[in-house]
């Protein structure tokens, strides 16, 4: 079997393996795909363009969101700590207002 031939079943190249993808070529390649599929009359051959198409997507788009969600994760975190601690800190000031007034 071929180079070629082995990178079309699957197999990756060692300097190929951390190849950068862009955003700009996944839409491109997504776009073309969407043509292909409008003028496809099999289901089957549809279900497949639409797997590459997904896989294809999440080469780039579902690794932003997982980023962008571990981001939202750290910062609803930090407002929590912030939170937690102006209320202890009324907490003290009450403490303190009734040992005053005592």
């Amino acid at each position: 079997m071929s180079s070629e031939d082995s990178l079309h079943h699957g197999e990756v190249e060692a300097d190929e393996e951390f190849e950068e993808i862009t955003s700009e070529e996944v839409d491109r390649v997504i776009e073309l795909l969407e043509g292909v599929a409008t003028n496809v009359q099999s289901q089957n051959i549809l279900a497949i363009l639409t797997e590459a198409s997904d896989s294809i997507y999440e080469l780039v788009y579902d690794e932003e969101e997982d980023t962008l969600e571990d981001e939202d994760a750290a910062l609803e975190q930090h407002e929590d700590a912030l939170e937690a601690d102006a209320g202890a800190e009324c907490l003290l000031e009450d403490d303190e207002s009734i040992s005053d007034a005592a």
